[in-house]
């Protein structure tokens, strides 16, 4: 499996090396996200030790299973307890050597070291064995300096995950699969109210960064290679925004116009609100409704960013008397809560975190969602259902499901050719998404 490139110059930086394995520890040992983990662990590092920490942590929950085979054959007995963050210290030198192009004195040297940062310095040698092994028996470099590494049967997936989606994809199985394991290209999203997209991409050029636009998704650029985002023209003045292009498509099908009333359910962190917000100057302030505070924070950020407002409420959509004033909506967008595999190369970590029961835990508060917004919405209004999801019961399975039980609900095609709208990753280059639209009959 090939990864992306990083470098070093030395044997140094058992710093970012062991912020990496603290990371794995807090995902696989636990259950934090690699989003909470990452930042706690590398927050006193320099800019380059945490985008190496980074490479290394999101590189190895990608091929975690691959990586545990080669690590585990090594070791006479698992480690546990106070040592089990060697084990993942060993797959950060294991992924360095077979998938990035760091020089093999350097990962290894700087590795071990890590081992003193973790506070194990009596288990230095330990380590230094084991990766020594390993590179004695790893294959040959590539042209790319990279090494192949064994095949994994279920291509480093959980079983319960490789089976739904053989399940639900079978024409599409392997692909869906790899996609998981790519590094996702990173896309943009322009605000109308500064510029348009052909001249964003000219500025984008005039700062040699290359990029091209959507054909489906108006708003939506792709970079050719990612960047930080202060290297993007305008970011901090809110001219652009990063935003998968699958996600964009929600501002065009909901359907809005200035005149109505807006509601955006599941709304942190914010950016199909954003992007609403940019595309139009609503006659009524659109409100966004999360239960999550902290999450909230965010969605206050970036509409700060952006020079834009909302009436935001901070409940539980379904408890209307503490947030709803009993006026009902023209169009309701409901992000729904899901098993988020449809961005799984985003955050690999979620492989790892999912179980198979949360996909029907989940399903179950998707349903009760739904029908607690259905009684907020006009007749003749309509409700866009959203998921970062690529399983059927999350997404074509509850939509039938809820057509059958809800006697006022309508299914708009999303085109001539489809109903409901399911996007794998890779797709267009974009995540994994589905999209049903539906209406309220008058």
């Amino acid at each position: 499996m090939k990864q992306q490139k990083s470098s070093s110059n030395n044997g140094q930086g058992a710093s970012s090396r062991a912020a990496a394995a603290a990371a794995l520890f807090q995902v696989l040992e636990k259950g934090e996200s690699l989003s909470v983990a990452l930042p706690h662990a590398t927050n006193k590092l320099s800019d380059a030790d945490k985008r190496l920490a980074s490479a290394i942590s999101y590189g190895v929950l990608r091929v975690l299973p691959s990586l545990n085979r080669l690590v585990g054959a090594k070791l006479d007995k698992p480690l546990k307890g106070q040592l089990k963050v060697l084990h993942y210290l060993l797959l950060v030198g294991a992924y360095q050597l077979y998938c990035l192009r760091i020089k093999d004195h350097a990962a290894v040297s700087a590795t071990v070291e890590a081992a003193r940062t973790l506070r194990k310095r009596n288990h230095k040698a330990l380590v230094n064995g084991i990766l020594r092994q390993l590179l004695r028996e790893a294959p040959s470099t590539d042209e790319s300096q990279q090494r192949e590494l064994p095949d994994d049967p279920m291509q480093n997936h959980p079983r319960w995950l490789f089976d739904t989606i053989q399940a639900d994809h079978p024409e599409h199985a392997k692909n869906i699969l790899s996609e998981n394991n790519a590094h996702p290209p990173m896309w943009l999203r322009i605000n109308r109210r500064y510029a348009n997209r052909d001249e964003y991409l000219k500025q984008l050029q005039n700062n040699d960064l290359a990029a091209e636009a959507d054909l489906q998704a108006s708003d939506a650029i792709r970079l050719h290679s990612p960047c930080p985002v202060e290297k993007l023209p305008g970011f901090a003045e809110g001219y652009v925004s990063v935003q998968d292009r699958s996600a964009q498509l929600a501002a065009d099908l909901l359907n809005v116009n200035a005149s109505h009333r807006v509601l955006d359910c599941c709304a942190a962190p914010g950016g199909k609100l954003l992007h609403l917000l940019e595309r139009d100057s609503f006659e009524q302030p659109v409100q966004a409704i999360d239960i999550d505070a902290r999450r909230l924070d965010r969605v206050h950020e970036n509409l700060k960013r952006a020079g834009l407002s909302a009436l935001i409420h901070c409940a539980d959509v379904a408890a209307t008397n503490d947030w709803w004033n009993g006026e009902q909506f023209d169009r309701i967008l409901l992000d729904a809560p899901c098993s988020a595999t449809g961005v799984i190369r985003r955050h690999p970590d979620i492989k790892w975190l999912r179980r198979a029961e949360d996909v029907s835990e989940l399903a179950s508060l998707q349903r009760q969602i739904l029908d607690s917004l259905w009684s907020l919405l006009k007749p003749g209004g309509e409700l866009l259902y959203a998921t970062c999801s690529i399983l059927r019961q999350e997404n074509q399975t509850q939509i039938e499901s809820f057509l059958k039980q809800q006697s006022s609900a309508s299914l708009i095609s999303i085109s001539a050719e489809q109903n409901t709208l399911q996007l794998l990753p890779g797709n267009y280059n974009g995540d994994g998404f589905f999209y049903a639209r539906l209406k309220k009959v008058e």
